[in-house]
């Protein structure tokens, strides 16, 4: 029995000290991650501050992350600042689980639209935990691989307004090519990520292919000033980009006025890859339970007005 009692302990002692290594190695790797996002939180503000950025009517130092990938929420908000809006409806496509997305900061703020998205999982986790705005019809979400076949009717049969004031494009190599079948509404403004491994002045597209999945090389999507040149033949403007380098942002003719920072070319606004910046952390993980209560008081309040 003592021998039975002696290997036990001995066990146990052996098990802790693992456990106890384990511990460590966590609370190291978190301390690193904080660090990471210190260091690259402090870079960013150096970019930001640097005298290229001092023009008011530059957007690079609104940016801020609310659910966006990147900094894309301020510099959305900036525009409709300048701009003002009409119906505040938005169209977006490539929207993943509904947690982080151009236009989620937007639904918190009152705007109402329409999400697509082609991941089943993704589709049914938003219909489970965006149901109270989704039941008001504030929000509509279609499950759907969009191709240039499909994404009229798609938009057509969710969204009734010809003029609407937010269009976002992020499907992963199709995107140009399918913003240009669009014949159904008339955005004011349009988002769309443009692939920064190419700098201006090369042109650079992906074929169109129904059936493409981006396979997480340079083989995706169009350079930026590919995108600048087609939407220009659209009536678009190329106002800014974001400091990672994944979005652009054009806002239609009419309303650009001397708003925003000339000239519109991508030889003044790209910004080069820093995917390193990606999916910077800005408070706590968000969570479907969080939204939820947000616009759900945010429901309330238009209720009581």
């Amino acid at each position: 029995m003592n021998t039975l009692k002696s290997k036990y302990r001995k066990f146990r002692e052996k098990i802790s000290k693992k456990i106890h290594k384990l511990k460590l190695v966590k609370g190291i790797n978190r301390d690193m991650f904080f660090v990471r996002q210190l260091l690259l939180n402090d870079y960013s503000d150096k970019l930001k501050n640097n005298t290229r950025y001092e023009d008011d009517k530059c957007l690079i130092k609104y940016g801020q992350k609310i659910y966006s990938q990147n900094e894309e929420d301020g510099i959305i908000l900036e525009i409709f600042n300048r701009i003002g809006t009409t119906n505040k409806t938005f169209v977006e496509f490539g929207i993943g689980d509904g947690l982080e997305n151009n236009s989620l900061a937007l639904l918190l703020n009152n705007w109402n639209g329409l999400w697509i998205e082609g991941s089943s999982n993704a589709v049914n986790n938003i219909k489970d935990n965006f149901k109270s705005v989704i039941n008001s019809q504030r929000l509509k979400v279609v499950e759907a691989f969009i191709t240039k076949d499909n994404i009229n009717e798609i938009i057509s049969n969710n969204i009734s307004d010809k003029e609407i004031d937010l269009l976002s494009v992020d499907i992963d190599g199709n995107d140009i090519h399918i913003f240009n079948e669009i014949s159904v509404i008339n955005p004011r403004v349009v988002i769309m990520e443009y692939n920064a491994k190419f700098p201006p002045p090369i042109m650079f597209t992906v074929e169109y292919n129904a059936t493409h999945t981006w396979q997480g090389d340079d083989h995706v999507g169009a350079s930026l000033k590919y995108i600048e040149k087609d939407l220009n033949k659209k009536g678009y403007k190329l106002v800014g980009c974001d400091l990672a380098g994944v979005n652009a942002f054009f806002v239609r003719d009419d309303l650009v006025g001397d708003k925003f920072l000339s000239p519109y070319t991508s030889e003044n606004h790209y910004q080069p890859a820093r995917y390193y910046l990606v999916g910077g952390m800005t408070g706590h993980k968000g969570t479907y339970t969080s939204v939820e209560k947000c616009l759900a008081a945010c429901m309330k309040i238009n209720d009581e007005a």
